[in-house]
């Protein structure tokens, strides 16, 4: 993107500001994971205490430096997502007692968002310290080191149910549009209900 991602405008807010509003219209205090100090503005930041790590590295961080037991995780290059959908994520991994709960689409497992038990934590660790620091393997793992499967919820079915809504009733098929180029952003910007408040 040439650039740092987080801080890309869309609808005239950074992508930071759209995920930590996603967040935040769920109800949930949001904080930054393994990021750069320019986010700080944004949120609080945990720190990764070996950075450069990836993803899981922050996630760990995030984990680790809680007391909840439930973490909700989300990237900032899924702007478009309903924050309905992380509420019932959260809401079925606490009413289930599942340790990795996520979305798919299409009939396809999403990586993220994901609901994540404290419990995880260290076999998330081990994946990283052991060189295997891809997410949706490593919670594969975690799970099953907990003799869990991985909870995925098809979003099609939550939609026409009404269970989750997204505001500007895009399907769910545009829920999970990643942003990993500028035609990425342009496509973002034109189904962007409005910029978060």
């Amino acid at each position: 993107m040439g650039a740092d991602k987080a801080l890309l405008p869309l609808s005239g807010k950074p992508l930071i500001a759209h995920a930590l509003g996603i967040l935040q219209q769920a109800g949930l205090p949001a904080s930054i994971a393994g990021a750069s100090s320019p986010l700080a503005a944004f949120a609080p930041v945990i720190p990764e205490p070996h950075p450069g790590l990836g993803p899981l590295g922050g996630i760990c961080a995030a984990l680790a430096s809680t007391s909840a037991r439930w973490a909700v995780f989300l990237p900032v290059d899924l702007p478009l997502l309903p924050a309905s959908l992380v509420t019932f994520l959260l809401n079925h991994a606490r009413s289930t007692g599942r340790a990795v709960t996520l979305p798919s689409v299409s009939g396809f497992a999403q990586t993220f968002p994901v609901v994540l038990d404290r419990a995880v934590l260290p076999f998330l660790q081990v994946e990283l310290e052991t060189g295997r620091a891809g997410c949706f393997a490593a919670f594969q793992a975690a799970a099953a080191s907990l003799a869990q499967p991985v909870t995925v919820l098809a979003s099609e079915p939550l939609a026409q149910s009404g269970h989750v809504a997204h505001p500007a009733s895009l399907p769910p098929a545009l829920w999970f549009l990643n942003v990993n180029s500028p035609a990425d952003l342009r496509r973002a910007e034109k189904h962007d209900p409005a910029p978060i408040a």
